[in-house]
């Protein structure tokens, strides 16, 4: 599953956005800095979600929408077409 796949996942389990995500995060302190523990158990005990989705997140609260070059097009199952992901739902995607 590429990382913008889990992404849309998200979004589809809770019905919140990942750019939402992070606006929720931050309301609570959350962002660079953050320890991922910290995110994971909010994630889980507001929105039950697990630690492979929660860690999805983790990346986007505190690193943001960029991810490395190496997951770009590598041919492999989490292999991404760009180096940017969406955060803005999946209804304002732009197609391609």
């Amino acid at each position: 599953m590429t990382f913008q796949a889990y992404l849309d996942n998200i979004e589809d389990k809770t019905g919140v956005t990942p750019r939402e995500f992070i606006e929720l995060a931050a309301a609570k302190g959350f962002g660079p800095g953050t320890k991922s523990g910290e995110i994971v158990a909010w994630l889980a005990e507001d929105y039950g979600l697990g630690r492979g989705h929660a860690m999805a997140l983790v990346h986007v609260i505190t690193k943001g929408d960029k991810i490395d070059a190496k997951h770009v097009n590598s041919g492999t199952a989490h292999s991404d077409p760009s180096d940017t992901l969406w955060l803005d739902g999946k209804a304002t995607k732009p197609a391609g």
